[in-house]
């Protein structure tokens, strides 16, 4: 039995169109109602055009510093979602690589 989802994103814009609010609500989410985000961002593969487009989206209250740890979770999300895609282990140990290294550009972790 085939099942429909879906996720609705709601933005709320100021007068120079830049994000003011993010909301997003999902019909399989464990809570109710909408929720509140900083960031959006969206990829999807367009199967007509083999191309991947993007949304990037966010308020004037995502600070860098928060930005700079929003951007190092991508990076060990994109790995496990890759090996979970792929199987591939050494791509995905670059990945994870990379991600280390940009933490610790950042000094995202201060021991």
């Amino acid at each position: 039995m085939s099942k429909t989802s879906q996720i609705i994103f709601t933005i709320q814009l100021d007068d120079k169109n830049l994000p003011q609010k993010i909301e997003w609500e999902a019909d399989d989410a464990d809570f109710k109602g909408k929720r509140e985000a900083k960031t959006l961002m969206l990829s999807i593969w367009d199967k007509q055009d083999s191309v991947t487009m993007g949304i990037d989206l966010w308020t004037k209250e995502m600070l860098v510093d928060d930005m700079n740890i929003h951007y190092h979770q991508i990076l060990v999300k994109l790995a496990d979602s890759y090996q979970n895609a792929t199987g591939n282990n050494d791509v995905t140990l670059l990945i994870k690589k990379f991600a280390a290294e940009f933490a610790e550009k950042l000094k995202l972790f201060n021991t």
